[in-house]
């Protein structure tokens, strides 16, 4: 790997959006200097090779000493950039608290608004920061006047969090949840899209759906599925818990009409802080989950009118995208791709294991999910952590067994050289 300049980085952090305001506060000078100390081994180093310069990377986030985490999908880990830059808002806040929660960081706020936007090739008029993947699915189904007998198709493997919302209206209001069931191991992305397609009926509104199923690490085609249910006039609100940072996402060319996401999963942003996605011709259908002075504004920012908010984390959030760009979009991808891959070609021919999560790359993410054959998958995930210090997630609902393992940024080929040898020895 060629040698980044540490002058052409420095100069990255105060260029774009940042600039545009002229660094309105000492706590971004503040931030900048942390960045730069903290990534300036990391660029101005040669490398052998790329599996040197993601060694370097790990170096950036504190996991436990002895912890290998696999478990990113549950909840990602700040590097310590982010933890820097999180803690200098807060001090800042604590020095001077009323100045900076009402109106001192409506700037910064804007910045952070415009990084996440430019993350996703959206306008900043489409993006409200929100807390959670989960709030952004209440306020898309809360936002509808659906009538009794109304469709909304919401797949098998969706979470909790994108259901719910939708099954207080099927018991209070009589809508009806139609619940197709994905195939498993589907071999084409026709072969998905024809399951929402059968579904589709006159009386749909609604397709509600995740882009990268939990359960199994699927991905599912939102690009397919948006333009079939346009056609019949169907809205989509997709949930991008998994998606968002996993891959490069364009939600203009993913077509759907809302997106909302966990930022503090693949992100690695500070905890409780989402962003959510509205398609400017979309927008006047939601409505705010709350109410508060201001909340007759008729621009996007009326679905974040919290008052008093933890503006700390929120600001965090735009550490964590220069993080990601710091490094890469592009190279986050394909490095997630590598470790999903490197992954599969360790187990796949092996009768120990099963993988369950489709072989095609189109569908297939940087969350794989395996299972041991023939043992209880809470036997294996117990003696993963206790005898080998892996964290993952174990699955058993939908008929599976088996564990789920998140490949992030932060992994490297020997910590997948060290599972797959405790896989080995669990299963025997």
């Amino acid at each position: 790997m060629k040698s980044q300049s540490r002058r052409k980085f420095i100069q990255s952090l105060t260029s774009g959006a940042a600039a545009s305001v002229a660094l309105p506060s000492l706590a971004f000078a503040s931030i900048n200097e942390n960045f730069e100390t903290s990534f300036k081994q990391v660029f101005d180093t040669t490398y052998t090779d790329e599996e040197a310069f993601w060694k370097a990377i790990k170096k950036q986030f504190k996991f436990a000493d002895g912890l290998y985490y696999f478990n990113n999908a549950s909840l990602g880990s700040s590097s310590i950039p982010i933890q820097q830059a999180t803690n200098t808002f807060r001090e800042t806040l604590d020095g001077f608290p009323s100045k900076y929660m009402w109106g001192g960081w409506n700037d910064e706020k804007e910045i952070t608004r415009k990084q996440v936007a430019d993350l996703f090739s959206v306008s900043e008029e489409e993006i409200a920061l929100t807390h959670n993947t989960t709030e952004g699915m209440n306020l898309i189904a809360r936002s509808f006047d659906l009538k009794a007998g109304d469709e909304v198709i919401l797949a098998d493997h969706e979470h909790a969090s994108g259901t719910i919302p939708w099954e207080v209206w099927q018991e209070t209001k009589g809508i009806k949840l139609i619940r197709p069931t994905l195939p498993s191991l589907p071999k084409s992305i026709d072969e998905v899209v024809a399951v929402f397609k059968k579904a589709i009926s006159p009386r749909t509104k609604v397709i509600s759906m995740c882009h990268i199923v939990n359960t199994n690490g699927m991905i599912l085609p939102v690009k397919e599925v948006s333009k079939l249910a346009h056609k019949n006039g169907i809205l989509v609100a997709v949930d991008g818990a998994q998606s968002a940072g996993m891959f490069t996402i364009d939600l203009h060319d993913l077509g759907c009409d809302f997106y909302t996401a966990s930022a503090h999963k693949w992100l690695f942003a500070p905890k409780g802080i989402g962003v959510f996605y509205a398609k400017q011709e979309s927008q006047h259908h939601l409505k705010p989950l709350m109410v508060a002075r201001g909340y007759t504004d008729t621009s996007i920012r009326r679905l974040e009118n919290y008052n008093t908010r933890n503006l700390p984390e929120l600001l965090g959030l735009g550490a964590s995208v220069k993080f990601h760009n710091e490094i890469g979009a592009k190279k986050i991808t394909e490095r997630s791709f590598e470790l999903k891959s490197y992954f599969r070609s360790k187990v796949e021919n092996n009768t120990k294991f099963k993988l369950k999560t489709p072989e095609l790359d189109s569908l297939s993410s940087a969350i794989q999910v395996v299972e041991v054959v023939g043992k209880n998958v809470r036997d294996v995930k117990r003696r993963l952590f206790d005898e080998f210090g892996i964290d993952c997630r174990p699955m058993s609902g939908f008929g599976l067994n088996a564990l789920r393992l998140s490949f992030a940024m932060y992994i490297t080929k020997k910590d997948i050289d060290y599972l797959v040898n405790a896989l080995e020895k669990v299963a025997e």
